[in-house]
């Protein structure tokens, strides 16, 4: 009973996390579909934060970012009841620098923790490209 008990909550926690691997997937699918308005220097207060982990998957989580001259220069992380905590880690990209943002999406983001995001601009996304309506020709032609 206790081995069954333990098999359906693995495969519970397998499928809920096979969801949130796909996070950052579908994310960088819609930027490079669509594409994405530049990014401006302000705090922008929706972005999606995508970490990736070893094994190949990702997570993501909500928070805010500030950008000044095109580079990430803080990051919040955002919490359930809707606070934020600044991310005090020093954070960079590979060359040691500051992160740029390409396409609305930043470049890969390592922390003093060997932690490794991504700051997706979800707001910046363009919309959808308008499709035709397509018609039905009658019967009788």
């Amino acid at each position: 009973m206790k081995k069954s008990i333990l098999v359906l909550f693995t495969v519970f926690i397998g499928l809920s996390s096979f969801g949130q691997s796909e996070c950052f997937i579908r994310l960088q699918k819609a930027f490079d579909d669509r594409g994405s308005y530049t990014v401006s220097d302000d705090m922008h207060r929706n972005v999606i934060i995508s970490y990736f982990q070893d094994g190949g998957g990702s997570f993501c989580i909500s928070g805010k970012a500030r950008v000044e001259n095109g580079l990430i220069v803080s990051i919040f992380l955002q919490y359930d009841d809707n606070t934020y905590e600044l991310m005090e880690k020093d954070f960079y990209n590979s060359k040691k620098n500051p992160p740029t943002i390409v396409n609305g999406i930043t470049e890969m983001i390592y922390n003093a923790d060997s932690e490794k995001f991504k700051i997706v601009f979800i707001d910046q996304l363009k919309p959808k490209k308008k499709s035709y309506k397509s018609v039905s020709l009658p019967d009788d032609i």
